[in-house]
């Protein structure tokens, strides 16, 4: 039975043998799959960013300090009447252009006249009478030589004269008083300028320096006045001084602001206001056609010199991270980080004060997608059929790549 057993086991043990490798190659097949699947598929290859340029240029840049104003008027005057009285006569109509010493106001001038006339009788008596005392006291001292009259009456006799004079010479004062109030009655312009709103009406009884009756304003000549801050004010004292007749423009606040008035520096106010942390400053405009009125905000550029052979890019071309301020130059084809400094904003220009010396390749437009040394390509301009065109604003050029594109340097903005 052994003998026939022993061929039995050893054809199991072969079956067996024979099978596993059928049984083990569907599992390893599985594997070979999820190997495969675990593998992470290829990144899709990013796109080059397209952006825009500009071409650096060093070129006069204008230091302009721009405030907000008000124009008020080169003099203005309250007209009261020196006399109180009745008010007889309106000359003018409110908001008549009046010249110096044109009448106004004509006041009751019957008192005053009287006045006058009583005063001249009086002061006429008065110095009758001192003739007479003169002549007294001459005979007296000649008298008084011969012993016939006494010293004491002589003495009185030059007391009165003496008074009698002294009394001429207040009636004179009294007359002259009631003269120049007489001239007063009638009420005249003190300066050429503009009326106001009328306050009393004919008829109305008036007081002496203490009703107004209209407001005349001098509108040929204006002044501006506007405050700029100290450091401003700084840059003031350092570039031009304090005493320079500096041009200063004046754009009214209306639709139209291509309208430009011209004036000059006139004032500076010898102190800081605390409350503001300003220094108050006044200009003088000739205002010959009078566009500007008294009480109208306006628009005051003051330019206080030029910065030679400044760099200027748009503001948005400047990158800030942290406490460091990038732009990117596009240099063959990519993008390279440059740091520079950033001086004072001229509009929507900012001054470069170090990093650029002009003539690189500034991108403007695009660089929130790139960083240094990234490819880059520029961007084509409306309408273009094909190939690379570089584009840059304010003053930077859009064409094609071998072209020489504009610059933005030299453009002076108008505010600080």
């Amino acid at each position: 039975m052994s003998a026939i057993e022993s061929p039995s086991r050893s054809a199991r043990g072969f079956a067996i043998q024979a099978v596993r490798p059928f049984v083990y190659a569907p599992a390893v097949a599985l594997l070979g799959l999820a190997a495969a699947a675990c593998k992470e598929p290829p990144k899709p290859q990013r796109p080059v960013p397209t952006v825009s340029v500009t071409t650096t240029k060093p070129a006069p840049l204008p230091y302009v300090v721009t405030a907000n104003g008000q124009v008020e008027p080169n003099r203005t005057v309250a007209v009261q009447s020196l006399v109180s009285g009745q008010l007889t006569r309106v000359a003018i109509a409110e908001g008549d252009e009046v010249r110096e010493g044109q009448v106004l106001f004509q006041i009751d001038a019957r008192p005053f006249r009287a006045e006058v006339e009583r005063l001249q009788s009086t002061l006429a008596r008065d110095e009758a009478t001192l003739v007479r005392a003169r002549g007294d006291s001459v005979r007296f001292a000649s008298l008084a030589k011969d012993g016939y009259v006494t010293k004491q009456q002589l003495d009185q006799a030059y007391a009165e004269a003496s008074a009698l004079a002294a009394t001429v010479a207040a009636g004179r004062a009294s007359l002259q008083r009631a003269r120049l109030d007489l001239e007063n009655t009638t009420v005249k312009a003190p300066i050429s300028g503009r009326t106001g709103q009328l306050l009393y009406k004919a008829g109305s009884l008036v007081r002496a320096s203490a009703d107004q009756l209209v407001t005349i304003n001098e509108l040929r000549p204006v002044l501006v006045r506007f405050p700029v801050p100290e450091r401003d004010f700084e840059e003031l004292r350092n570039r031009a001084g304090l005493d320079k007749p500096l041009e200063v423009q004046v754009i009214p606040n209306t639709a139209d602001t291509s309208h430009v008035v011209t004036g000059t520096l006139t004032f500076v106010d010898n102190q800081v206001d605390r409350a503001t942390g300003s220094v108050l400053l006044k200009a003088r405009v000739a205002n010959e056609d009078r566009n500007l009125w008294p009480g109208q905000f306006v628009t005051v550029k003051l330019q206080l010199s030029v910065d030679e052979n400044a760099i200027t890019l748009p503001s948005e071309a400047v990158v800030t991270s942290g406490a460091n301020t990038f732009v990117y130059l596009m240099e063959a084809g990519k993008a390279k980080r440059a740091s520079v400094k950033v001086g004072r904003p001229a509009g929507t220009l900012v001054k470069i004060d170090s990093g650029l010396v002009g003539g690189e390749q500034v991108i403007i437009e695009g660089q929130a997608r790139l960083r240094d040394g990234a490819p880059v390509q520029l961007r084509k301009p409306a309408g273009a059929s094909g190939g690379r065109n570089g584009g840059g604003r304010n003053g930077g050029g859009r064409g094609d790549s071998g072209a020489k594109p504009g610059a933005t340097g030299g453009q002076g903005g108008p505010a600080r």
